[in-house]
């Protein structure tokens, strides 16, 4: 494109947040499209801007003239937004997180750069002016050298269902102490607590310990009685305190010290020093920069690589959260997978980020494992099969040659995949070989029998002990000999009632008509793109 010319981009979700990038990038003339399954959204949206609008994404991924692409969409959408969005050639604006497992982000990563795309994450803070100047400051050394980081984000809501606090509230905070730190931690500690809607945890206070010998804490809360946005850098020169919740005087510098009369510590106080900083809206100076960024190539300030690193300390934040606060080791090699000893791996495979590979396992050449699977013991992979991210495959399970998995996909105890249709073994039948494909999110019981050249609809369910013969439909619930559709299944595995298809575990709701099983739009939390 034109150096000089505005980039034209299209907003995908325009609800809580989306509606402010949608006013920044129309005030910035650079507002082409709007999606969102909503269609009193849209109607504003139209009103307001005169812009097209749209609820699906396809027509503006497909669209030449959209230069880049800003995903506004529930966290849980992030990864295959950001992927369909690159693959269609366009440059992407997400807002944080990156994606809800590190694997999926360094492979968004390294899309991004393959592609040669402009991948930036929103994390707002970096663009706050007083962010900025206390970087600067860092930088210069007028502080001295850091030795202790607090910062407290708390409010009474926003109350999520799909996400705890950890995820919604601290990544503002770890991203800013990842940037003035310039490093990641050694160590991670997190403790929280659940009250309002158990498991979902409410409450949490993370520690970050770093080679330099600085300490961070990270208080986070949504059911706080008021609201507080602070962060503190304590050095051995001054005192930094950031107070957004301000609104005049939000950056303060405090030059107090310690004396020791009669070898005593004795506090002595400074006034503070109030730092001016310009009047700029944060959000509006993160959309410039993007824009900037799409026209020169130039690398974001907060690229995906940067908002990978917040996702790793998220993830080891989270894992000591699930051990009640044991500390736990950062992991410096995010990229790479383990394997058992006692299992066999041949070359060339392709063996995704974060996958773990049990006792006694066998992975041929040729074969693809994505990021974040599990295999069990004693599992076969053969060639050319190609299983997708987040898979769980449990023990005693052959993926023959012809087998497809897509993501999500669980394969229960000893269940058994085919791969051709009359076999003999007497007759080479290698040629004939059907394909068997599992979509996204599957789940086969144990012991079930999967016959080959099948396909296993999205999030669909195999009964322990069942034989499939047949497709089986979205969301199909399978039992018996031979497989029969019994009923459909949520998206979280709940059963659905015929008479109220509506799940009673999570709020989901579903259309069954002309024997198909379809999900409908709900709330704000609700999936945006089926």
């Amino acid at each position: 494109m034109d150096a000089f010319a505005i980039p034209k981009v299209a907003v995908i979700g325009s609800g809580y947040w989306g509606k402010n990038l949608v006013r920044n990038f129309h005030e910035l003339s650079a507002l082409a499209a709007v999606v969102d399954i909503s269609s009193v959204a849209l109607e504003d949206v139209r009103s307001r801007y005169g812009v097209k609008t749209t609820t699906e994404i396809d027509a503006i991924l497909d669209d030449p003239s959209i230069d880049a692409v800003v995903i506004a969409a529930p966290a849980v959408q992030h990864y295959e937004l950001v992927k369909r969005s690159l693959l269609s050639g366009k440059d992407v604006f997400v807002e944080k997180p990156l994606a809800l497992h590190s694997a999926e982000g360094a492979q968004l990563v390294q899309m991004a750069a393959k592609l040669k795309r402009i991948l930036m994450v929103g994390h707002i803070l970096e663009y706050h002016p007083a962010v900025r100047e206390l970087k600067r400051l860092v930088k210069a050394g007028e502080l001295g050298k850091l030795q202790y980081i607090y910062s407290s984000r708390l409010n009474l809501g926003k109350l999520r269902a799909e996400e705890n606090i950890l995820w919604s509230f601290a990544p503002h905070d770890i991203s800013v102490i990842l940037s003035l730190l310039g490093e990641l931690p050694q160590r991670v500690c997190a403790q929280g607590g659940s009250y309002l809607n158990p498991p979902i945890v409410d409450t949490t206070l993370t520690t970050c310990d770093f080679s330099n010998g600085v300490k961070a804490h990270i208080f986070v809360s949504w059911l706080h009685p008021f609201k507080e946005q602070k962060l503190a850098i304590i050095a051995d020169r001054k005192m930094a305190v950031f107070d957004d919740m301000q609104p005049i005087n939000k950056l303060v510098l405090y030059s107090h010290r310690i004396d020791w009369p009669n070898r005593i510590p004795v506090a002595q106080k400074d006034a503070g020093t109030v730092i001016d900083l310009p009047a700029e809206e944060p959000l509006r100076a993160e959309c410039q920069h993007f824009l900037d960024c799409v026209r020169t190539r130039l690398r974001p300030l907060t690229d995906g690589e940067s908002a990978l690193k917040v996702l790793q300390v998220l993830e080891a934040s989270e894992r000591s959260l699930l051990g009640k606060g044991h500390p736990v080791a950062f992991e410096s090699r995010p990229d790479s997978y383990q394997a058992h000893e006692s299992s066999v791996i041949d070359e060339p495979c392709e063996i995704g980020a974060g996958t773990k590979i049990w006792h006694f396992s066998h992975i041929m050449a040729n074969s693809r494992l994505g990021a974040n699977c599990v295999v069990g013991q004693n599992v076969l992979v053969s060639p050319g099969v190609v299983v997708g991210n987040n898979v769980k495959i449990q023990n005693n399970v052959a993926l023959y040659t012809g087998v497809e998995l897509e993501d999500d996909v669980f394969c229960g105890p000893s269940m058994v995949f085919t791969n051709v249709i009359n076999p003999r073994s007497h007759i080479v039948r290698k040629h004939e070989y059907r394909k068997t494909l599992v979509k996204r999110g599957a789940s086969l019981g144990a012991n079930c029998t999967i016959i080959c050249g099948t396909t296993i609809g999205e999030y669909a369910f195999i009964a322990a002990g069942t034989v499939v013969t047949r497709d089986v439909p979205n969301y199909g619930l399978i039992v018996g000999v031979p497989g029969r559709l019994a009923g459909w299944m949520c998206y979280c595995g709940t059963r659905l009632k015929d008479s109220d298809p509506q799940c009673a575990a999570c709020g989901r709701r579903y259309s069954l008509e002309g024997g198909e099983c379809k999900p409908l739009p709900t709330t704000d939390s609700a999936v945006l793109v089926a």
